[in-house]
């Protein structure tokens, strides 16, 4: 008696599975892609003051930002490299004055961090 009920489940389970495929067609505005490319374009050319934490081989800049990440959690972080090092730099600050205030901040746990100002910057 339980056997027919437990075949009958298992097609009805199968029939809800193979009902749920299809297919998703996204019909989207042309200056949608006007606009990610002008944001990219603006940003892409946008200055930023950065603090450099520190540097070194790439483990250790590695083991650096992982340190930086905890310590500064949902703060922008990355390694760059510019010869002979890597370097881990945290921030992306427009004005001035942020970046100096969290300057502060960041050199009472790294005191060898250093401000960097951006390349073209008039400030």
């Amino acid at each position: 008696m339980r056997t027919p009920i437990y075949i009958i489940l298992l097609l009805f389970f199968v029939q809800i599975v193979k009902a749920q495929d299809g297919t998703i067609n996204i019909k989207q505005d042309p200056k949608i892609d006007q606009l990610v490319e002008a944001y990219n374009t603006v940003n892409s050319k946008t200055e930023f003051y950065q603090i450099q934490v520190g540097f070194g081989s790439y483990q250790k800049a590695q083991n650096l930002k992982s340190k930086v990440e905890i310590d500064f959690p949902g703060w922008y972080s990355k390694i760059e490299f510019q010869e002979p090092t890597y370097r881990v730099r945290l921030g992306k600050f427009r004005e001035k004055l942020e970046a100096e205030r969290k300057f502060i901040e960041v050199r009472k746990k790294y005191p060898d961090a250093m401000l960097l100002k951006p390349e073209n910057s008039t400030k």
